[in-house]
């Protein structure tokens, strides 16, 4: 049953490195960013946020415990706050290279044991949700009815988070669980060692 398994997981990382780059490369195109639906469907619009969010929850049921909680509690909430500190200033290159250390960073963590102090984890977590929320809010249109917008966004985080942590917990997913971290570890370091040549290049 793993064997087969661990193939199906491999072939969709596979195909996710396939559509990374385009994919991730339209991520920041910026749009209207002023209503609640905006908001929740904001992340789904780029590879790069969507798999960091989904990182954040499979981190968290890798380590399990109270870090269920506590890692997507501090990346949904320092998140918010990136994106109202980064409402309206327009992209910046820190972000977009911030986003793909926090790529990178997640991913090894996936690889690695489960080996970080939960102090240090929670803090690196928070301070790369500041870059992602940053990032969501440059890419906003400046209208001052925000408030709606960052409740969407927390939402659909959450939910992403929510998906990682089943993905990691479930009992009926028991024995795929190590492909999966394998190849979902890999797929993401992979993604963020890309994006970031890319950045620096250009």
């Amino acid at each position: 049953m793993l064997a087969p398994m661990s193939s199906h997981i491999s072939r969709l990382s596979l195909l996710s490195l396939c559509v990374w780059v385009p994919t991730s490369a339209m991520a920041h195109a910026g749009g209207e960013a002023h209503s609640f639906v905006a908001g929740v469907l904001h992340p789904l619009g780029g590879l790069d946020h969507l798999v960091a969010m989904l990182a954040v929850g499979l981190l968290a049921g890798h380590y399990g415990g109270a870090m269920r909680w506590w890692l997507p509690t501090s990346f949904v909430a320092a998140m918010a706050v990136g994106t109202t500190f980064g409402a309206g200033e327009g992209a910046q290159t820190f972000t977009e290279i911030g986003i793909a250390c926090s790529l990178l960073a997640f991913g090894l963590a996936l690889l690695s044991k489960p080996s970080l102090r939960a102090t240090a984890l929670i803090v690196s977590t928070a301070g790369f949700a500041l870059v992602h929320g940053h990032a969501h809010g440059a890419e906003m249109n400046g209208d001052v009815s925000t408030l709606p917008f960052i409740f969407g966004l927390m939402l659909t985080t959450a939910i992403l988070h929510v998906v990682g942590v089943v993905l990691t917990t479930a009992r009926v997913l028991a024995a795929a669980r190590p492909a999966l971290l394998k190849w979902s570890g890999s797929a993401i370091t992979f993604g963020g060692v890309v994006l970031l040549g890319m950045l620096l290049q250009g």
